[in-house]
């Protein structure tokens, strides 16, 4: 071209973000900024857009953002929208995001609410319910979009509350015909516990996607109920995907139900022509694997037209873990830990496999090399909801302003058990420790403390026939 205007430079950079060449969009970004051609906030929000599929675009963010700074492109509502959502994406600081949402300063809409409540529903979903509340204070109107984000949130909260709440939110403004968001409900009601809310809302949908019925299978193989998940399967009117036949595996799998899982992954090729992928290897090898059939899963491995990944590998350690195999076991392992060396899984399970046996020094020297590596565990967690505030705690309490009670508690009622017959299973405990002090390890789990709280907090719950909800992390 022998002259390029604004707009010649815009639908540039627009073609190479559309096409997924974000780098060649910075580089005409580059030019065009060196060369001294105004860009406008339509360029700065396809940058930005760019930025969302970089892996190492921090740095250029943090840089643009103050770009958009000097050049006052901070105050259109669109950059810093745009910019929290590639600040979010390339996993930078949730604080840093807000601090930019507050830039707006009042003149926030639907989008840039949107945008800053899907940042906090992945990392802080607590805090999404919060934005979500002040949002309705300011008596603005949520559209579907934010609907469905504020149930993602309340999907990682876990707690049924907060998503009736959503709910009747959305039927007050009228979306209750909404499939995506009804589809959203069906999956969050599963996380938070509860399988028949799940149901009520499937059952409700008047013209059901594949979305819909395997929202709902999902919700069965969340919780072991893998007849119902058959059941519903046979009544599917939707074609089904692969997404269907991930959800039925699982669901025979958490079941025991092997033979029923075997059936649908040769049926998923034969009758539905439906090409199995890694996800439904590695359901395979999981359903093989709780079953004690480890050399079949091996097998299976073996066979599998591409390379296995790192869920597959886990899926068969887990697998050798729950039945004392140790010669697959060290291949899973080595395998994990090439394919995700971070991951803290491989060695967990190689170290109880060990301790199970009473090869004590090998469960050392895996730990050993697990901190050489700085290879962390996550931490167990245990939450609950008491009236309309959600608690959470940490093995042994740490940190509970209440912990001293707690544990006295927690004490009594493990006497108590045993006086019923329980017996502490200390054979993956430290093995270098004393037994009574194994036991002390295991009595101060977090789902423990969650229970000893919930029964110190609200006894009545028991007497009134309602159910304790202990969520966990893992």
């Amino acid at each position: 071209m022998g002259f390029r205007n604004l707009v010649s430079w815009n639908f540039m950079i627009t073609g190479f973000q559309v096409c997924g060449c974000g780098n060649r969009a910075l580089e005409i970004f580059s030019q065009m900024h060196f060369g001294g051609i105004r860009f406008d906030r339509a360029t700065l929000v396809n940058i930005f857009s760019c930025l969302c599929g970089m892996g190492d675009g921090l740095e250029c963010c943090f840089q643009l953002q103050c770009l958009t700074t000097k050049t006052g492109f901070i105050s259109e509502i669109e950059v810093p929208t745009g910019l929290v959502k590639a600040y979010s994406s390339l996993g930078g600081e949730v604080n840093d995001c807000y601090r930019i949402f507050l830039e707006l300063d009042g003149r926030q809409d639907v989008v840039s609410w949107t945008g800053i409540i899907a940042v906090f529903a992945e990392r802080d979903p607590e805090e999404a319910f919060l934005l979500f509340r002040q949002f309705l204070r300011e008596c603005l109107a949520p559209d579907r979009h934010m609907f469905s984000i504020v149930l993602k949130a309340c999907a990682g909260l876990a707690t049924e509350g907060h998503a009736l709440t959503v709910q009747s939110h959305v039927l007050k403004v009228g979306f209750e015909d909404d499939i995506v968001l009804t589809n959203a409900l069906i999956h969050t009601c599963a996380r938070c516990g509860s399988v028949a809310l799940s149901k009520q809302a499937f059952d409700k949908i008047g013209s059901r996607d594949t979305v819909s019925w395997n929202s709902m299978l999902k919700a069965y193989a969340m919780h072991g109920q893998g007849k119902e998940a058959l059941q519903l399967f046979s009544q599917m009117d939707a074609q089904p995907d692969g997404a269907t036949f991930v959800a039925l595996i699982s669901a025979c799998s958490h079941a025991g139900m092997v033979e029923e899982g075997a059936k649908i992954f040769e049926a998923m090729s034969n009758n539905h022509g439906i090409v199995p992928q890694l996800d439904h290897y590695a359901c395979m090898v999981d359903i093989l694997g709780r079953a004690g059939r480890i050399y079949e899963a091996k097998e299976l491995i073996d066979k599998m037209p591409m390379e296995p990944d790192s869920m597959v590998w886990s899926a068969l350690l887990g697998g050798c873990r729950k039945h004392g195999e140790t010669k697959f076991a060290k291949l899973a392992a080595v395998k994990l830990k090439e394919l995700d060396p971070n991951n803290s899984l491989g060695y967990i399970l190689m170290s109880n496999i060990f301790s199970t046996n009473g090869h004590f020094n090998e469960a050392r020297l895996i730990r050993r090399e697990m901190e050489r590596k700085t290879v962390r565990k996550e931490p167990g967690l245990s939450w609950i909801q008491v009236g309309n505030q959600v608690h959470e705690f940490a093995s042994g309490g740490q940190q509970h302003p209440e912990k001293e009670a707690l544990c006295a508690r927690l004490e009594e009622l493990v006497r108590q058990l045993k006086d019923l017959g329980y017996v502490p299973q200390i054979s993956l405990a430290l093995h270098d420790i004393e037994d009574e002090h194994k036991e002390e390890q295991l009595y101060y789990h977090s789902e423990k403390m969650a229970l000893v709280f919930s029964l110190m907090n609200a006894g009545s719950i028991c007497c009134s026939g309602n159910i304790i909800k202990i969520m966990k992390n893992i």
